[in-house]
């Protein structure tokens, strides 16, 4: 971990207006700089940065807080990775805990391999002409860092030039050694960066131009490289996932490459695994419509058929997309097929569909045995599913499987089942949300430093009675007159420790309001509200826990 004394001094370093600038076009309106907010659509301006503050603020769609804040929304970034970013920015050196290694040495190591393996592309026509033929561009060569890794004998012989430590890149996966030798493990492939969320090369995925096998090899786990958590291209795709809430996840480097060439900017890959939970952190970033975008063999279709079980228990959003005839999405790309794609992926198959129509294909549905076999296979999936969703495919398995309604029984009965009322809170007077959210601002104005660790969190949307505070609060406006009458109120009783718990408490009643609201809102279509009501629910499970979640 960062320290906290070294957060502090780069806090105390940096200007926001330097910040935000490099980011928005800011301009000077008398003490303050304004620009059109770039959180949300707008043709005058209502975003404004107070550099003597250290404070941003959108008057339109309610956006603020401090630099870390402005950065970690902007980039898509957790606290950690913001705080980075902009230390890097800045040329700034952070400060580590014991025992807490940074990992920047780990990256620049990277980073100079993957330049070296770019540049030695660029010299080596025979392997640019190989990416050439298969549609891929120059620019798209640039784009993804594309390279290549040739005999071991040039990578180690750099590493030496280079004065790199070989322990080191053994231990990050790009050198690998027996008992009689170090080894380069990419020899003679065209070489894939696989980046963080962040950006940062954490690892590679090579492909042989020849006969080798495997066909695909990825870096090894290492400390910094985990093949089941991350998704290539997420780094570049993860701008167009927030703007367009849409995901499009494929089996292959070279799909994502092509997809992005022919303007698909929302497609990612699996490393070479299946789908898993161990995907969802990264994938519920946004909460986008999920497009799994899979080959039409065996393998493809049993991928498919999990992850689409997988993300219809969570009630995402999205459906299949199955590429039939031997092709898949680079092909379809390369034979300018863009139309037909954009087709594909305005129409997939609900992941819910998909999976009740191959469990039907497993099974002889003329035979009463396996006829049966399929309604216990449906219905054990069924029962996976949220109430709302149970009741909405019960026709449609009985459909498909062609036997009565009354067959499909769902794990429920009696609607007050469907949505169970919130455990009674632990405050219950009538003006416990105001005391709340008058005790949050109470720990802020004798703590500043809460601050940070509150708008990680929460933002104003949280506050029903004292949202005009919290944005004084965020201004740096300690004159407020509400905020001096909070200050002073000695009645607000605060304890030692007690910040996180009454901030865990205020996010809980958000979010109990917010599935309320949902429950009684007769314009969300069915999946858009049984995915939202399943997500608010999953929250409130770790809240109830004393798990600090954003809201």
């Amino acid at each position: 971990m960062i320290t906290q004394t070294s957060i502090e001094a780069l806090k105390a370093t940096i200007d926001i207006v330097d910040i935000v600038g490099s980011y928005v076009d800011l301009r000077k309106s008398g003490s303050n700089f304004t620009a059109c907010c770039p959180f949300h659509d707008e043709k005058t301006p209502s975003f404004m940065v107070n550099g003597s503050k250290g404070l941003y603020h959108c008057y339109g769609c309610g956006v603020g807080g401090d630099a870390i804040k402005f950065v970690m929304e902007y980039e898509k970034l957790n606290f950690v990775e913001a705080v980075e970013k902009i230390a890097d920015l800045c040329n700034f050196t952070l400060e580590y805990e014991k025992n807490s290694i940074p990992k920047k040495d780990d990256f620049k190591s990277l980073e100079k391999v993957a330049k070296f393996y770019q540049k030695r592309l660029m010299e080596l026509t025979e392997y640019r002409d190989y990416l050439y033929k298969r549609g891929v561009s120059t620019s798209s060569i640039e784009k993804f860092g594309l390279g290549f890794c040739g005999p071991s004998f040039e990578t180690l012989r750099f590493v030496e030039q280079e004065g790199m430590d070989k322990k080191k890149l053994i231990e990050l996966g790009v050198l690998g050694e027996d008992s009689a030798r170090t080894y380069v493990r990419f020899a003679e492939r065209i070489m894939f960066p696989i980046h963080s969320p962040a950006g940062k090369i954490v690892g590679f995925g090579g492909r042989t131009t020849k006969d080798n096998l495997p066909k695909y090899l990825n870096s090894p786990q290492t400390s910094q490289f985990n093949k089941s958590k991350l998704l290539y291209g997420y780094h570049i795709a993860k701008e167009y996932i927030y703007k367009y809430e849409q995901v499009i996840v494929t089996e292959g480097y070279l799909d994502v490459i092509m997809l992005h060439q022919a303007g698909f900017n929302t497609a990612v890959a699996t490393l070479g695994t299946a789908l898993t939970q161990d995907h969802l952190p990264i994938l519920n970033k946004g909460n986008p419509k999920v497009i799994l975008s899979y080959d039409g063999d065996a393998a493809g279709i049993k991928s498919a058929f999990r992850a689409s079980a997988m993300l219809a228990k969570d009630s995402r959003a999205g459906g299949v997309v199955i590429f039939e005839g031997g092709l898949d999405p680079a092909d379809m790309v390369f034979q300018k097929k863009t139309d037909e794609l954009e087709r594909l992926f305005s129409s997939p198959i609900p992941f819910v569909e998909f999976v009740f129509k191959q469990i039907s294909l497993k099974y002889d549905l003329s035979d009463p045995l396996a006829k049966e076999k399929a309604l216990k296979e449906s219905s054990d999936f069924l029962h996976t599913l949220s109430p709302l969703l149970q009741e909405e495919y019960r026709d449609f398995v009985a459909r498909i499987l062609k036997i009565p309604l009354n067959l499909i029984v769902p794990s429920y009965k009696g609607s007050s089942k469907i949505y169970p009322k919130a455990t009674t809170p632990l405050r219950n007077k009538t003006n416990s949300y105001d005391g709340l959210e008058s005790l949050i601002i109470k720990y802020i104005l004798e703590d500043k430093s809460l601050l940070d660790m509150a708008i990680e969190y929460i933002d104003e949307r949280v506050f029903q009675y004292k949202r005009k505070e919290f944005c004084a609060l965020c201004r740096g406006d300690f004159e407020d007159e509400g905020l001096i009458g909070i200050e002073i109120n000695e009645e607000l009783l605060l304890h030692k420790g007690g910040f996180k718990d009454e901030l865990v408490m205020l996010i809980l009643k958000y979010n109990q309001n917010q599935l309320e609201k949902i429950i009684a809102d007769s314009d969300l279509n069915f999946q858009e509200k049984s995915f939202r009501i399943r997500q608010i629910k999953n929250n409130i499970i770790r809240l109830r826990k004393g798990e600090l979640i954003g809201i």
